[in-house]
């Protein structure tokens, strides 16, 4: 198969969908919509809603039931995105290339916009739920798996413990904390999102489980070497932001070498657990493959 072209048909799908859950047509708040579009479709790998698709792929479920949770996804990764930039925080001023919502929009619409972007997530997964043509106990397991991911104790936990980490010695334990909670617990929840919404069983389950634990870990670490090696043209953000804001990351803890030979290990494990499902999982190998190697590449 070819990487780039299925990337980019389902990421065009995802786009086309994320369009209809947000028009700009009709509402009664057009600017907390145009901020909230500003962010959203404002490009982006998508990574999170082709996780999900990719894993029903793999187990024959149906795409058009897990679109909302794939699109979902993709508001609950952005709502981080657009607070995560903010002053208060990290105060980067590029985001994919492009002015960060608190640039063009002001903080406080900015931090409307995220807000928003959080609740309407859970709107759409709830509409999908109440559809009669959904299977309401998957859709609800679903819901709860994304939850968890993105509260108290996985993405917004791990948010918490990097601003607390900053200026601090650096130390595995902690980096491997913080990237598990902050960026690996989404990813996870995305392939285990798409795995229960297509009825996986209790052995595909553990297999798609620790695929997206490794390949979220991989991913982090991918991007920390990206934030202190590629030029903002290859990452879209500010280069070396993770070292002037005194960031823990891989590469300060272990060196980029060893940061780089983690993240290989990472993705043979991630790959090897994907070998029951045979050529099914083929877009789950390669997108791995392509979040390790798009940093040793820099």
């Amino acid at each position: 198969m070819n990487l780039a072209t299925y990337l980019d048909r389902r990421r065009r799908m995802v786009e086309r969908a994320l369009e209809r859950y947000l028009p700009i047509v009709g509402d009664h708040a057009p600017t907390l919509v145009q901020a909230m579009r500003h962010s959203l479709l404002g490009g982006g790998k998508r990574l999170r809603p082709i996780l999900a698709l990719a894993t029903a792929d793999v187990l024959g479920g149906e795409l058009r039931a897990v679109m909302p949770f794939a699109c979902a996804l993709e508001m609950l990764h952005t709502y981080s995105l657009i607070h995560d930039d903010l002053p208060a925080m990290d105060d980067d001023d590029l985001r994919r290339g492009r002015p960060t919502c608190h640039v063009v929009f002001g903080e406080a619409i900015a931090i409307l916009a995220g807000d928003a972007l959080l609740t309407e997530a859970f709107r759409v997964m709830a509409a999908a739920a109440l559809d009669n043509g959904a299977s309401k106990s998957r859709a609800l397991r679903a819901i709860n798996e994304i939850a968890d991911a993105a509260g108290k104790r996985g993405m917004v936990s791990g948010q918490v413990a990097d601003l607390e980490a900053e200026r601090h010695e650096p130390d595995l334990a902690t980096v491997e904390f913080i990237h598990v909670r902050k960026t690996g617990a989404l990813l996870l929840a995305s392939v285990r999102a798409g795995a229960l919404l297509s009825g996986a069983g209790a052995r595909a389950l553990r297999h798609l489980t620790r695929y997206g634990e490794c390949l979220g870990l991989a991913f982090q670490i991918a991007d920390d070497i990206l934030d202190a090696e590629a030029p903002s043209r290859v990452t879209g953000k500010r280069t070396g932001r993770d070292q002037a804001l005194h960031k823990m990351t891989f590469p300060a803890v272990m060196g980029l070498p060893a940061a780089k030979e983690r993240a290989r290990d990472l993705l043979a494990q991630s790959v090897a657990e994907l070998k029951p499902f045979g050529r099914r999982a083929e877009p789950l190998r390669r997108i791995a493959a392509y979040v390790v190697e798009r940093a040793a590449t820099v």
